[in-house]
């Protein structure tokens, strides 16, 4: 996606969005120096090692190293994707953003779409306040034990059973039909338009940013579906979004766990006793694309799940999808509640701190996909033990490779007898042990690190000689293409020039260099020093590799004509390929 929106885009997105403002609207930071510090949003700290640069457009913190510029923050603070940082810092920039596939036509504009959900809830939040009907809908939701705290947290409203309020109240005029018709909210029936949701409790779907992107409708009277939700539009994809997650994180912004229930009601019911980092895919079997979601909101998940039949072959399949992205990096759980238990009931009976307790001893997914195996054949026979084997080998097989993978592997080994890989003894290190220090980087990574934490170097490059660019380590040709885009923009803040290899190959790497801690260790007015040195360091290798290249092709039988050839060639500049790892 980064790749699509036109890099001058980017740099002019970035030159009017101001990062200490965009920082400022979400965590409060005070003046230090030329710069902003405050306590990082990214882990837990006392004392602040969060720095913001007004001068750099960057920010980075020194306890967990996070760091970026005004797109890296949202995409982390607020949990978005790229596009969607992009979209918000140009509605604040008062910018339209380029479509990837013509750069001069605005892509589709949502906005209306947003605008259409928000007063559609508005409407029904009313109405659980005023409509004659809405007693049967305030009293069903006391008798399941919620106060009017919880449900105006989560925005709870009533649709009337006359089919009637939208259609009367937006849909009014011919476009109008047209907007609701398009989203869902309303449709034909036998040449008729009705309100799609009619005599039930109203849930919105908030998307990560807290806008509402569709509705679930749980049915008061009699008839089927007991639970319906709007259906797919531009920005509702069941499959992708969780209910609960904007709660839940506006809750507790840094979630060590979050618990995946089945219904809008065990999420709400779980939060009325304070058990808050709760979500529910909504009436869809866990997808990819939930997971994506999940690994990017908390470092354990914990699958909730009826005990019974159906309950673990539910289970089962969210362990099917989940093997794909297991690392081992965040763990995964599975909860069985007991027989004839709901989430709701089993809060009441036992209290939040025993729920969050079970929580806690969830079974793990390893644990939980042995279990499940080992029930299906009978592992006290040769045989049963090698259906097992070969019941689990493809499953294994999903998952990643690298420590969980084979650790798996080892599991299944030793509950089906198989030997496993003799334990190699460990190498001795000739020699006296060496403790380990920190280092500087290379001198083209360094070179690399100076320029992009200080653009302005650019115009000290003519002060070096230009042997450095026949340097065969493709750093060069990184360290050519920075000080080409410095030369075609001249103001270029750290925060643009780094943001300009988000896309690329080296992206992370650079992101590390450009706060590399060697920086902080050089004094203001010794960098631009700094910076030609290293250049010039690297052109004397340069150098003497030439001059020994000579008598070395010659002892390997290359003639003086070719070594006179090369020479001259190596005398141009070159851009040396950057598919090499020069790290």
């Amino acid at each position: 996606m980064a790749g699509r929106i036109p890099p001058e885009f980017i740099d002019e997105l970035l030159t009017r969005t101001d990062i200490v403002d965009l920082v400022g609207t979400r965590i409060q930071l005070r003046k230090a120096g030329k710069d902003y510090q405050a306590r990082c949003p990214f882990h837990d700290e006392k004392t602040p090692s969060f720095t913001v640069s007004q001068d750099k457009q960057f920010y980075h913190c020194f306890g967990c190293g996070a760091h970026g510029t005004a797109i890296g923050f949202l995409m982390e603070y607020d949990r978005l994707d790229f596009r969607e940082a992009i979209d918000e810092l140009a509605q604040r920039a008062g910018l339209a953003v380029p479509d990837g596939v013509d750069a001069g036509r605005p892509g589709p504009d949502h906005g209306p779409l947003y605008a259409l959900h928000e007063q559609v809830a508005e409407l029904y939040r009313e109405q659980l306040r005023v409509h004659p009907e809405a007693r049967r809908a305030v009293d069903y939701l006391k008798a399941r034990g919620l106060t009017g705290e919880v449900a105006a947290q989560y925005g709870l409203g009533f649709a009337p059973p006359d089919g009637r309020l939208l259609l009367s109240r937006l849909g009014e005029s011919p476009s109008g039909r047209e907007r609701l018709l398009g989203c869902g909210l309303i449709y034909d029936e036998e040449g008729r338009r009705r309100d799609r949701f009619r005599d039930r409790i109203i849930f919105p779907i908030r998307d990560r940013r807290g806008r509402v992107i569709g509705f679930g409708g749980r049915l008061l009277g009699e008839g089927k579906p007991k639970y319906l939700n709007s259906p797919e539009t531009p920005i509702f994809h069941k499959g992708r979004e969780l209910y609960g997650l904007f709660e839940a994180q506006k809750a507790k912004r840094k979630l060590d766990a979050v618990l995946v229930v089945e219904g809008y009601m065990d999420v709400i019911a779980l939060a009325q006793f304070g058990v808050t980092n709760v979500v529910a895919t909504l009436g869809t079997a866990t997808t990819a694309e939930h997971l994506q979601l999940l690994s990017r909101t908390a470092p354990e998940v914990v699958f909730c799940f009826d005990g019974d039949r159906a309950g673990r072959a539910a289970a089962w399949k969210a362990l099917e999808v989940t093997l794909p992205s297991a690392t081992g990096r965040q763990s995964i759980r599975f909860l069985f509640l007991p027989d004839g238990e709901d989430p709701d009931s089993l809060i009441r009976a036992e209290g939040a701190d025993a729920f969050r307790a079970r929580m806690t001893q969830a079974q793990p997914l390893s644990e939980f996909l042995f279990e499940q195996l080992c029930d299906q054949v009978d592992m006290n026979s040769i045989d049963g033990r090698a259906r097992f084997s070969l019941l689990a080998q493809p499953l294994i097989q999903a998952v990643p490779p690298g420590i969980y993978r084979d650790m798996l592997a080892g599991r299944m080994a030793a509950l089906a007898g198989l030997p496993t890989p003799a334990q190699r003894p460990p190498v001795r290190a000739r020699g006296r042990a060496r403790t380990a220090y920190p280092t500087r980087p290379s001198l083209i990574a360094q070179a690399i690190a100076l320029l992009l934490d200080h653009p302005e170097l650019a115009g000290e490059v003519e002060e070096a000689p230009d042997d450095w660019r026949r340097s065969a380590n493709p750093g060069a040709a990184i360290l050519v293409q920075l000080l080409e885009t410095i030369a075609a923009h001249p103001t270029i803040s750290k925060g643009a020039l780094v943001e300009r290899w988000r896309d690329r190959e080296h992206f992370a790497y650079l992101q590390r260099l450009s706060v590399d801690p060697f920086l902080r260790g050089i004094p203001p007015d010794g960098v631009a020093a700094e910076f030609i040195g290293a250049l010039t360091r690297i052109g004397d290798e340069v150098l003497k590799e030439e001059r020994q290249r000579p008598l070395t092709e010659a002892r390997a039988g290359v003639s003086g004509e070719e070594v006179r050839a090369q020479l001259e060639q190596d005398a141009a500049p070159t851009h040396p390929r950057a598919d090499i790892d020069w790290s």
